[in-house]
């Protein structure tokens, strides 16, 4: 994995991001990592603090309003206990809390779509529990005879996390059965990647295990 040389190509391109918030520096490592390989890790994006206020508020949502979540939508949506085994809510956006977490968000579509012409148009996220012994066997985001889903994103929210914990997100590629890479769900980590071309799945943990999972998405009607 490049990611160094990237980073460094990244800042001689590109050495000024944005002085509005320190998050968006890493926009320009973001857009070259997608650029070489269709994905990029990012080890802290957000500062702590603001992660354990994030954090609070999201597992302070009631219980009641969180679903078991399914696979596909509209007609052909099914909940599958031997696909996976998650609980999700559904975020509005509109949520307090999220305000500096959806600038960020839409300050990186208009960069991306500036950068790379991918055409985002809007995101959607939901926050996923995944209590102990929950998984999500091997995947695409993209559903099936639809092409709206780009752009996979995942932060998560799990502090003093260990490997001892489980709850890896394992990533595939197209053509080989074997994993390309693993990410372990760490405090602050955040993953974007193109969501037609990476296939994944997450391993069950210990104990309940959090993330903020969004996807920008285009508009359908012109693609």
């Amino acid at each position: 994995m490049a990611y160094k040389s990237t980073l460094l190509l990244a800042i001689l391109l590109n050495p000024v991001v944005s002085l509005a918030d320190p998050a968006q520096d890493c926009f320009a490592f973001i857009v070259e990592a997608l650029l070489d390989q269709g994905y990029v890790v990012l080890p802290q994006v957000f500062d702590t603090d603001y992660l354990a206020c994030l954090l609070k508020e999201l597992i302070e949502l009631n219980p009641t309003d969180f679903d078991r979540a399914g696979v596909g939508r509209e007609d052909s949506f099914q909940k599958n206990m031997f696909v996976r085994s998650d609980k999700i809510h559904w975020l509005s956006g509109d949520e307090n809390y999220l305000s500096r977490y959806n600038r960020w968000v839409e300050a990186l579509r208009l960069y991306i779509n500036k950068h790379l012409f991918l055409g985002l148009y809007d995101y959607e996220c939901m926050f996923a529990h995944y209590p102990a012994g929950a998984f999500y066997k091997k995947h695409l985001d993209a559903f099936k005879n639809s092409k709206n889903r780009r752009l996979s994103s995942v932060l998560y929210l799990n502090p003093q996390w260990g490997a001892q914990d489980g709850g890896q997100l394992v990533v595939y590629d197209k053509i080989s059965p074997s994993p390309l890479f693993e990410v372990s769900p760490t405090f602050g980590t955040m993953i974007l990647f193109l969501s037609e071309e990476f296939p994944h799945e997450v391993l069950p943990a210990t104990r309940s295990r959090y993330s903020l999972t969004g996807w920008y998405r285009v508009n359908e009607s012109l693609v």
